[in-house]
């Protein structure tokens, strides 16, 4: 850290350089906020440097394999493809540093000061110290630690970096493993599924719920499991990891299923049961931020926590964990700290995306949960065999389903299938806006296009249709 920042005061100090921090430093910066965050590591956290871009690009490369060994349906005929992963590794990297700099750039075209080291919150509440003796103060605090990969509780499946894998491991591996469980089905889990998949390796995943994409709608998931299914992809649900036998390199999972207890022999196991907040050895319950006791800290609709002046983003607050709602929440802190008294994040609306293959969008209510809730729910349901551009790129499995209240607004958008995660968008306006099917049926969607299908699935809902 500089002398300069040292000796200074900041109207925000920011403790952490991910997500939610580097947003809340922009954001600030660009309101003329003096600014300072404390970074242990290069600026962008865990999501661009272990998480959303190094796992999505991961995913390119295997959507690449999936596409050069399925090239013969349209003619083309290749030799069988062969995985450089290393040479993906190298391309991987490149990206991540080509982010990290035009961030850093930006960072400092807002004269955000970036201070280097671990940072601790002393227990005035407004200063940070930092891991080389010095402090910065801020007249307010926002504290982005982020989250750590969560453990299994089950002996043996300690992260080992070789056999039992964090998915911080799995995106550094420099070879494919012949078989491998993936232990826990969410979005992540998922994920490294279709890309080791694709990459060649023999893939079970073992869910402990009673469906893979716990939050996603029914219909949604059930398409996941089939397509994964037709893939090769194994997929356990109802069962209880026991343990992991050792006998030399020979590893085996034992697990309980609904036969009684089952082994299943791998190469290495990919933990993925979701991640736990980085709140300890912070000075945070010292300072009186209070923390609860899963580890989240605490904070009202504002981001604000229960020591006045100390705000809490991203990973590290009990919301979804997700890089844009972390943005989200950092531009409602700062916006709080100027009194513009801004509208809390709506999470029952946000974007979800799942990278897997088939791709999922979704944001909003699923079905079941509109129902619970007690709205007079009707849906529309279209697959991807009726349209024109999927069945061009050869994507043709998923749909696009719509919820919504009767005579009422969309609710929620649900969508499996090609670029899924980028189609959600339209839903996510639309749900957010409060739309009904009557103001979207009618808009023109652009012939032959991927979105043309959830145009369909809106008309649909208000009686009359004309493909569907």
């Amino acid at each position: 850290m500089t002398t300069d920042a040292a000796n200074r005061d900041f109207d925000v100090v920011i403790l952490g350089g991910g997500p939610g921090g580097y947003a809340a430093a922009l954001y600030g910066g660009s309101a003329g906020l003096r600014i300072a965050m404390v970074e242990e590591q290069r600026v962008g956290g865990t999501c661009l440097h272990r998480g959303c871009i190094p796992a999505k690009e991961l995913l390119q490369t295997a959507e690449v394999v999936r596409t050069v060994q399925g090239a013969a349906e349209f003619g083309v005929h290749a030799s069988a493809p062969v995985l450089e992963l290393p040479k993906s590794q190298q391309r991987k990297q490149a990206v991540i540093d080509r982010l990290t700099s035009g961030l850093e750039t930006l960072l400092k075209s807002r004269k955000v000061t970036v201070v280097p080291g671990t940072g601790s919150l002393l227990p005035d509440g407004h200063t940070i110290s930092v891991s080389d003796g010095t402090g910065v103060r801020g007249r307010n605090v926002v504290i982005a630690t982020g989250s750590w990969p969560r453990a299994l509780n089950v002996d043996g499946f300690e992260f080992d970096g070789e056999t039992v894998l964090s998915s911080d491991d799995v995106l550094e591996i420099s070879e494919v493993p012949a078989r491998v469980a993936v232990i826990g089905g969410g979005a992540i889990g998922c994920e490294f599924a279709s890309m080791l998949i694709d990459m060649g390796a023999d893939v079970t995943i073992l869910e402990v719920l009673p469906q893979i994409l716990a939050g996603v709608d029914q219909q949604v998931a059930q398409t996941v499991v089939r397509a994964f299914t037709k893939r090769g992809v194994k997929v356990q649900t109802g069962v209880k990891v026991a343990g992991l036998e050792r006998n030399g390199s020979e590893l085996a999972v034992r697990f309980e299923g609904r036969e009684g207890e089952e082994r299943l022999s791998v190469d290495q196991v990919v933990v993925s049961v979701g991640r736990r907040p980085r709140s300890e050895n912070g000075g945070l319950e010292d300072a009186g931020v209070k923390i609860d006791e899963r580890g989240f800290v605490v904070v009202d609709g504002n981001m604000r926590t229960s020591v006045d002046g100390v705000y809490a983003v991203g990973d590290v607050v009990a919301t979804p964990q997700l890089a844009h709602v972390a943005f989200a929440e950092a531009i409602v802190a700062i916006k709080t700290m100027l009194g513009e008294s801004p509208a809390p994040v709506d999470y029952d609306k946000v974007p979800w995306g799942i990278y897997c293959h088939p791709e999922v969008g979704f944001c909003g209510l699923t079905e079941e949960q509109a129902k619970e809730r007690g709205y007079d729910v009707v849906k529309s349901v279209h697959r991807w065999p009726g349209n024109g551009r999927a069945l061009i790129v050869g994507e043709t499995e998923g749909m696009v389903k719509i919820v919504a209240e009767k005579d009422g607004p969309l609710l929620g958008v649900h969508i499996a299938g090609p670029w899924a995660t980028e189609l959600i968008a339209e839903g996510y306006l639309s749900v957010n806006w409060e739309a009904t099917a009557a103001d979207l049926g009618l808009l023109i969607h652009a012939h032959p296009s991927l979105s043309e299908l959830f145009g369909e699935s809106a008309f649909a809902l208000t009686g009359r249709s004309m493909h569907g």
